[in-house]
């Protein structure tokens, strides 16, 4: 390693709560070398992000101190500098990007203000030069219009862009560190391609030190030079990457590795329990059957000479069989129109053409029959866990208000059914009593998967369902979801952007493009042979968990980026 710009040594970070101090991060120490990527990794709850906050004392709450330990940077301690001081270093000296960056802009400022806003502030120039300081930095991040396109606001740019802006507004201030903190976590995989691909060269151009905090191991073995592995705030191991992840000395690395889903070995035994396409009885009825399907939304023109009123096709012409206890998945960008077909089938979004029938009952011909059946018999598992539960309601309340409403279960049974239900998700019975903020991430995504349950239904649709999680929990989910399906023959569709867990779990995958389906078939002969550019560059931009697997953007990433990038009022995701 180069010589060390930062060193941390014996941090500890201590909770002051109601039930007496807790100790966050203990006795932390590592080392950032010049123009290194460092990486942190670890489930939620590791730590990862509070040291980073620690580094510049951004504390998220008040009751959180750091108790002992230093930060060296300079010479100085940055535990100990006045809060003048570590103002300045916030920014100047040490940039963050956030995972989500919409919540992080200024949704009423223009994304170019918002950069030259650091430039004034810490550059000490004027507004003239802040902006063209600002305009050489949106091109840097791979804004193709900067002159245009600074004047937009972060609502009018998809997400890859946004968080190019985000990473935009961390160099604002020229800094020599930057904290990626799960930089790429809700994007798809060629945007997350693109947006590693740019803060790589952009520790080549800048010469920047990078700590890249992330769950995914495949992330860390394309970008970093070293790993450092966290658990409950302790720094389990550290070490360059080829040697951590091709000879890792703690049992909880070697399981992380082993969870991941680029892992051969974990694909043959994932593959073993795949039920293939061969083994559904031919002369069965499908029990999804979507023929020439298009749904537009109506489009309102911003421009004098727009024409007015327009329409915007997010799914033109999807024709789809599914058969009785198919797992299918559905992959492809933001905007390609998965989620709008999932909710077309489930009678959540108007069909403008086509016909979907669900178990025989036409949705456009028999509406009310077939609204019936899809209310009774299919059931959503959403993305973020935590706001897909009612927090003010306890599991057991959540559930039995299903229970109730499906008139299923006898009342005086409810309770039990509750037991059962989690039961099948691997939740302990207490669980009953807890309301979703007492719970892991993992936890509320099982109990959100037994509420989907608890409806008795024939067809399961997962949308985006571990995407937020660690990938030790997305393993657990994806197993628990192949045990579901072999117990109670359920039929799943799986939408993702993760087409290495789609590879794990379905056994045949759609692809989407621009609301079309550009390429389907079983999913091995996909993966292993695609017939379209598209596909390909899907599976060529997924990170692999070998170091020594090129990084690989999306072929006409610039034209991709070009495509994306300007503003879209007018874009249905």
């Amino acid at each position: 390693m180069s010589e060390a710009l930062l060193s941390v040594r014996d941090l500890s970070v201590v909770f002051a709560g109601d039930d007496g101090p807790r100790t966050l991060i203990d006795n932390l120490s590592f080392d950032l070398g010049q123009g290194e990527i460092l990486g942190l990794v670890g489930e939620s709850g590791s730590g990862k992000s509070l040291t980073c906050r620690s580094l510049v004392r951004l504390m998220p709450s008040p009751k959180l101190a750091i108790t002992s330990g230093a930060v060296m940077l300079d010479g100085r301690d940055l535990t100990k500098v006045s809060e003048a001081d570590i103002r300045d270093v916030r920014g100047r000296d040490i940039g963050m990007i956030f995972q989500n960056p919409t919540s992080h802009l200024d949704p009423l400022m223009h994304i170019g203000d918002q950069i030259a806003e650091g430039i004034r502030v810490h550059r000490g120039v004027d507004g003239k030069a802040a902006r063209a300081a600002a305009l050489d930095i949106l091109a840097q991040v791979g804004f193709p219009h900067p002159a245009r396109q600074y004047n937009g606001y972060p609502h009018e740019f998809s997400g890859g862009m946004r968080q190019r802006a985000m990473i935009g507004v961390a160099l604002s201030c020229d800094p020599r560190i930057l904290i990626a903190d799960e930089p790429t976590t809700a994007l798809d995989v060629t945007i997350q391609a693109q947006i590693l691909k740019l803060l790589m060269d952009l520790r080549e151009s800048r010469g920047l030190s990078v700590i890249m905090i992330t769950h995914d191991l495949g992330i860390v073995a394309q970008t970093c030079d070293r790993i450092a592995v966290l658990r409950q705030g302790k720094l389990l191991e550290i070490g360059g990457k080829r040697d951590l992840l091709g000879r890792p000395q703690h049992p909880y690395t070697q399981n992380l590795i082993a969870s991941h889903p680029s892992m051969p070995a974990r694909q043959a035994a994932m593959s073993s329990h795949i039920v293939h396409p061969t083994a559904v009885v031919p002369k069965a009825r499908p029990l999804i059957e979507i023929d020439d399907l298009h749904v537009r939304f109506p489009v309102t023109g911003r421009g004098l000479f727009s024409g007015g009123p327009r329409e915007f096709s997010a799914v033109k012409g999807v024709s789809l069989q599914v058969m009785p206890g198919e797992t299918v998945g559905i992959v492809g960008e933001s905007g390609s129109g998965k989620s709008t077909l999932a909710r077309a089938l489930l009678g959540l979004t108007p069909i403008s053409d086509g016909h979907v029938s669900f178990d025989g009952a036409d949705i456009v011909m028999e509406r009310a029959k077939a609204l019936s059946k899809l209310r009774q018999e299919t059931a959503m598992v959403f993305q973020d866990p935590y706001n897909a539960l009612n927090p003010r309601l306890t599991i057991g309340t959540m559930l039995a208000e299903v229970l109730a409403v499906q008139d299923s279960v006898p009342k005086e049974r409810i309770p039990e059914r509750i037991g059962e239900l989690l039961d099948l998700v691997g939740l302990e019975r207490e669980f009953a009593g807890r309301k979703p903020l007492s719970m892991s991430g993992g936890q509320c995504q099982r109990a959100g998967i037994a509420r989907a349950l608890a409806v008795n239904p024939k067809l399961i649709v997962a949308d985006e369902c571990v995407a937020a999680l660690d990938v030790t929990i997305q393993a657990q989910i994806v197993d628990l979801f192949r045990d579901l399906k072999r117990r109670l023959n359920l039929t799943l569709l799986f939408i993702a952007h993760d087409l290495a867990i789609v590879r794990s779990l379905c056994e045949r995958v759609v692809v989407m493009y621009h609301g079309e389906i550009v390429e389907e078939g079983p999913t091995e002969d996909v993966f292993s042979a695609p017939r379209e550019a598209y596909t390909r560059a899907l599976i060529d931009a997924i990170p692999d968990i070998d170091p020594d697997k090129r990084l690989v953007p999306p072929r006409g990433g610039d034209a991709l980026i070009e495509e994306t990038s300007g503003l879209v009022t007018d874009e249905i995701s």
